[in-house]
């Protein structure tokens, strides 16, 4: 058995830490950044010590739970970046490293829940089937009251995972094939565990679960606009939108959706965050502007480089957009935007008030 005594690891400078869900364990297990010389900072599973100089994971059973320990730690160990870089060029470096690595993080679960929570809304008044109408191959008929309980939740499910045997989970999966008929039970690993979960979303959209879950997203990204722009109409969003405009704030940013105010009568708008493969994944610098001199329906965000230069953010077009509409130099448009947290658009597809 490991001891704790003898893992190498532990004289490894840990810089940030993260938590990151885990479908197969239905936990949310930490994750450390882990500084290793001139090398960029990578993310591991984190390992505390535990009774009897013995090694576990660190994980807890919920998000909230998880998310404020990783808050409480994280303050303590940006100490160590002081420590391992005393030169001020090196260290600034290092801290852009670590804020990248965990905006990356944080921004792809609050994306993700963003998108759970608007599949749920999609299918809220859908017909839940009750336990003895579902049809199941013979091998899966001992799932049939698990399966009806995650379908009165998700009735849209074409994959689930169940399983349940001694009071112990023995992780299957089932699939609705043709005519709605559920599978025979397949094992599920981690990977499959994994499809199963991301199900729960992009089933919601009518999508696979099993293809290339990037460009699933983007797919959702897209089918959600139509629904972000009706968002326009809610009084409780015309009251957000005015106060923000009251502050001066013409553009507002969550989970890929911008509320953008165009002057000359036109209002607000929306708009969708893009990237370009330099900014991808980078820093967003909060205190930076976008210079837009067209009329582009994508705004990539300013961002900082790793180098530490700082990159002004701008308006385009999509690939197959064509070439954005100019504006006249003398109306140019130079602003600052302002980051809200992945629970505001949640809330409002909701279409709960902003109070």
């Amino acid at each position: 058995m490991l001891k704790w005594s003898e893992l190498k690891r532990t004289s490894d400078v840990v810089l940030a830490v993260w938590p990151h869900y885990r479908p197969l364990f239905e936990c949310w297990f930490m994750q450390e950044l882990v500084y290793e010389d001139d090398l960029m900072p990578a993310w591991r599973e984190r390992m505390v010590p535990s009774d009897g100089d013995t090694v576990r994971s660190e994980h807890y059973p919920d998000r909230d739970t998880a998310i404020a320990a990783a808050n409480a730690l994280n303050p303590t160990l940006k100490q160590a970046i002081t420590a391992q870089a005393p030169d001020p060029v090196a260290r600034r470096s290092l801290e852009l490293k670590v804020d990248k690595a965990l905006q990356a993080k944080q921004r792809l679960q609050e994306e993700e829940a963003f998108m759970l929570a608007e599949a749920l809304r999609r299918h809220a008044g859908d017909d839940r089937p009750d336990a003895v109408s579902l049809k199941l191959a013979p091998e899966a008929e001992r799932y049939r009251q698990d399966l009806a309980e995650q379908l009165a939740a998700m009735p849209y499910l074409k994959v689930a995972k169940v399983g349940r045997s001694n009071n112990r989970w023995t992780h299957t999966l089932l699939f609705q094939g043709i005519d709605a008929v559920w599978s025979k039970p397949y094992h599920a690993g981690e990977k499959a565990a994994l499809t199963a979960e991301r199900a729960k979303i992009a089933n919601g959209f009518d999508l696979s679960a099993t293809a290339h879950w990037g460009k699933t997203k983007a797919r959702i990204r897209q089918i959600l606009l139509p629904r972000a722009n009706q968002l326009l109409q809610l009084a409780s969003v015309q009251r957000l939108l005015a106060d923000a405009l009251a502050r001066g704030e013409r553009v507002l940013v969550s989970n890929g959706i911008v509320f953008w105010y165009e002057g000359d009568g036109i209002g607000w708008q929306i708009k969708e965050t893009s990237a370009t493969r330099e900014s991808d994944g980078a820093t967003i610098w909060k205190e930076g502007t976008i210079l837009s001199t067209n009329h582009g329906r994508l705004v990539v965000l300013p961002y900082i480089k790793e180098s530490g230069e700082h990159v002004r953010g701008h308006t385009k077009n999509g690939p197959n957009d064509g070439g954005a509409l100019p504006r006249h130099h003398d109306h140019y448009v130079e602003i600052p935007f302002s980051l809200y947290e992945g629970d505001l658009m949640i809330g409002l597809f909701g279409e709960l008030p902003y109070e």
